[in-house]
């Protein structure tokens, strides 16, 4: 069997080691899984292949939660980058599942955080923050009940609305009706739902000493 002759940091990752087996690079390993190892030990071609197993699964993780470390991900999020980094499918579900049980990852709570995050900075419709947890791989069944409980949709195309009124100050009623009512309506949001918040808007910041009547002048039908 092979022996180990050598075992030495890598210049540009500190974190893992070269092995060298008859006095030639063999492999590299990360630190943690050559703990075990020292020069002079003989190694089978099962352990061999054990060693560069584990490696993989270390080098995985390591990747995973790098990723997370920026934000709150989906499982299927998760999957796609292990896949972009070319690691095996068992390599791939193994590591899922150890930060699925390390309550690092979890479809439910992320639907909970992209609800939050979107209700704060970019408020929608549930119709639309569906559509996007979809696209992150999240089956209904998790977001569903975070949608029914959390997201008030009217609440929510009010303060989407305040926000975006700067940008309409000095227009008319038709113009800032066709604008906000466009705007929200891209947020997902529904007729029945833009309709009165658009007027309440329009009421709160119409340019000083207009007289112009929406009642007289709003035509249902073509609000968007």
């Amino acid at each position: 069997m092979p022996k180990i002759t050598a075992i030495e940091a890598q210049k540009k990752n500190p974190n893992r080691v070269s092995i060298y087996l008859d006095d030639a690079y063999a492999f590299g390993l990360s630190r943690i899984v050559a703990a075990w190892l020292q020069v002079g030990q003989e190694l089978s071609a099962e352990k061999i292949a054990q060693l560069q197993a584990g490696d993989s699964r270390e080098v995985a993780m390591q990747k995973a939660m790098n990723f997370l470390s920026y934000r709150a991900r989906s499982v299927q999020e998760v999957r796609q980058n292990l896949q972009k980094h070319e690691f095996s499918e068992d390599v791939i579900e193994d590591t899922i599942q150890k930060l699925e049980r390390a309550g690092l990852l979890n479809d439910k709570e992320f639907a909970r955080a992209w609800v939050e995050n979107r209700n704060t900075f970019r408020p929608r419709s549930r119709r639309a923050l569906g559509m996007e947890l979809r696209r992150k791989g999240i089956v209904e069944e998790d977001y569903q009940p975070v949608l029914a409980s959390d997201v008030d949709e009217e609440a929510l195309a009010l303060q989407a609305a305040q926000k975006y009124v700067r940008r309409l100050q000095g227009l008319d009623w038709q113009d800032f009706r066709n604008k906000l009512g466009g705007h929200l309506g891209r947020r997902g949001f529904s007729y029945d739902v833009i309709a009165p918040v658009v007027r309440q808007v329009w009421e709160q910041n119409k340019p000083s000493g207009s007289g112009q009547d929406i009642q007289s002048t709003i035509n249902d039908e073509d609000m968007l």
